[in-house]
């Protein structure tokens, strides 16, 4: 098998991913078929009318750039790469007196194991990403971006560059943008597949062709980002959002979530369901009706859910099925909806295996510039495999949680919290599986599985 032919065992052909009709009301995936991402589609659909509007071509006056950042407020539009920050008051934090260059940088890199939506978002709708950029640029007074695209999905990238190329050519890109006096530049650039890169400060220093590694905060982006100069960084995710509620209204873009978590949000489901892929649904929208629209739980009954990607502390069934998919329900219940990526377990899967892999994850991907995280998230991996080997100790249990304790805020960055936050949730929910495997060097599951099989 030469490299074309396994790489080409991992490439979405979007069927499983976004295309399977299961969306509800969905508005960055609506109307995707996979073939339909240029920009004569794209304006086919409506695309740059949002654009077109603030810059004053649609008969109406131009906005003003406390107009466009007052429509996002309203929306309630929050960050969607996992902090959830409101993007509105993030727009406005950026310095408008600065006479010097100011930069937009949009987050594209998607590293956050089970998350596979922004790679759909560029590949299948990239001018969605563009116009979105081009209306916050226009609203903090911005001319010049970047799209930092992660590096293992090189074909997305290629495809983005495409869109690119056309929407320069057609002049909404560039110097006077369709003949106005708004000017944008916009440039793609790729990373290596560093999962730490994901972290905005780290995002900014590999943009600049430096090592990837967090910078101390503050001072933060909004006075001291690319280059030195004032940048806002946002998700692929939140600017593709934006065209939608320029269009249609920030009071209707609330009302198609929940008050404080507006809109749609799209949740990339992986694990044991009958059909994994991503899932735009309205925010506030149960946790139930995302599960049965991926087809129920595949080979068991559910057992556990991590609700926003491989950092966000697991859940146990009771507690999922009766919550929200937002924000502030997921928060409530003790985890976080962080980047949408929704990882099922049934119950045939080992916790502490699967806290195995986590942990193995979070150690490799350190880039070890905290020595709470550096060597943390070491210990942490090779306790875990001690445990899920038949080697643990009873006293491994207090120590997993006390040195988890121990990396959280503590670190420059949020990876030791990340490493940490599945460890403590694991041992809250599920202790019992850890102390059977080192009471009796054996994984609780495997033995009731063997039980049962006996029994019948």
């Amino acid at each position: 098998m030469n490299v074309e032919q396994l790489l080409s065992q991992f490439q979405a052909k979007g069927l499983e991913s976004c295309f399977h009709g299961r969306h509800i009301n969905p508005q960055i995936y609506d109307g995707l078929n996979g073939r339909n991402w240029s920009l004569q589609d794209y304006v086919a659909r409506g695309g740059y009318q949002a654009l077109r509007t603030i810059i004053g071509l649609n008969g109406e006056a131009a906005w003003t750039q406390d107009q466009v950042i007052a429509c996002v407020k309203e929306s309630g539009l929050r960050g969607r790469g996992g902090a959830g920050f409101p993007t509105g008051l993030k727009w406005s934090f950026m310095p408008r007196q600065f006479n010097g260059q100011k930069y937009l940088v949009c987050n594209s890199d998607e590293g956050e194991p089970g998350t596979c939506k922004d790679r759909d978002i560029l590949e299948f709708n990239p001018h969605i990403v563009i116009e979105g950029m081009a209306i916050a640029a226009y609203a903090m007074g911005i001319s010049v971006g970047y799209n930092y695209i992660h590096g293992e999905i090189f074909q997305t990238y290629e495809r983005f560059e495409v869109a690119l190329d056309e929407a320069r050519a057609a002049g909404f890109l560039g110097e006077r943008i369709q003949g106005s006096d708004f000017s944008f530049q916009l440039h793609a650039a790729h990373g290596f597949g560093a999962y730490i890169c994901g972290e905005e400060t780290a995002l900014l220093e590999s943009l600049e062709g430096k090592k990837g590694q967090p910078r101390f905060k503050p001072p933060f982006p909004a006075s001291f980002g690319v280059y030195g100069k004032p940048t806002t960084i946002n998700n692929t995710e939140t600017f593709a959002a934006v065209p939608w509620i320029i269009r249609n209204g920030g009071a209707a873009y609330l009302a198609c979530g929940k008050p404080n978590n507006g809109g749609t949000k799209i949740f990339s489901i992986s694990g044991d369901v009958a059909f994994p892929g991503n899932y735009e649904i309205p925010m506030g929208t149960p946790f139930a009706k995302l599960l049965e629209l991926a087809g129920g739980v595949q080979g068991g009954a559910l057992k556990a859910v991590i609700p926003g990607g491989s950092s966000a502390p697991v859940l146990p069934a009771s507690i999922m099925m009766d919550i929200t998919m937002d924000y502030d329900a997921i928060a409530k219940a003790g985890s976080m909806l962080g980047s949408g990526a929704v990882i099922v377990l049934n119950d045939t899967r080992c916790m502490v295996k699967s806290l195995q892999r986590l942990s193995a994850f979070y150690m490799h991907e350190s880039c070890g510039q905290c020595t709470p995280c550096r060597e943390g998230t070491g210990w942490l991996s090779r306790m875990v495999d001690r445990i899920e080997t038949g080697r643990g100790k009873p006293s491994d249990m207090d120590l997993l949680d006390n040195v988890a304790e121990n990396i959280m805020g503590r670190t420059i960055c949020a990876l030791g919290d990340a490493a940490a936050m599945p460890v403590r949730g694991m041992l809250k929910h599920f202790r019992a599986e850890f102390e059977h495997h080192i009471t009796h060097k054996t994984c609780m599951v495997s033995s009731q599985a063997h039980a049962s099989h006996h029994h019948d």
